[in-house]
């Protein structure tokens, strides 16, 4: 075991378990989620993605009226937390199929660190004039 924090620890356990489904691990799809996923491709782990990341607005939405309503918040809050678990659990079966791991996304959120958001926003769209109609690098975003 790694010295890293637990919540690495979670990811890197987590992105282990998906990376032994892969079908060159043994993976069977009769009988792991993860591997079947991964064996009908990129448009299935990609359409759950856009499928968890809808769930994660509107239960934003949902915790947003409980708030202004003053009401108990805890259990929008668990399904807000239950849905982006969701969407990163998927996020990471996407990251483990194109060979990334959370560690390389750590790495990158650690290289932002300290930029401003509108300076970082600011610098991809001058590195995409640059680059003129290229498809953005690892870590760029093509929109923002």
């Amino acid at each position: 075991m790694s010295a890293s924090p637990p919540s690495l620890l979670v990811l890197e356990e987590l992105a282990a378990v998906i990376e032994s489904r892969k079908a060159a691990r043994g993976g069977d799809p009769d009988t792991s989620y993860v591997a079947r996923l991964l064996a009908r491709g990129p448009d299935a782990f990609l359409k759950k993605i856009g499928e968890e990341a809808t769930e994660v607005v509107m239960a934003s939405k949902d915790l947003d009226q409980v708030l202004a309503a003053g009401t108990d918040a805890a259990p929008r809050q668990a399904l807000l937390v239950g849905e982006v678990a969701d969407l990163w659990f998927h996020c990471l079966v996407a990251l483990a199929h194109y060979g990334l791991s959370p560690g390389d996304v750590l790495a990158e959120l650690q290289r932002r660190a300290g930029t401003s958001g509108i300076e970082e926003k600011a610098l991809r769209k001058v590195r995409s004039r640059e680059q003129g109609a290229q498809p953005p690098v690892l870590g760029e975003k093509s929109h923002g």
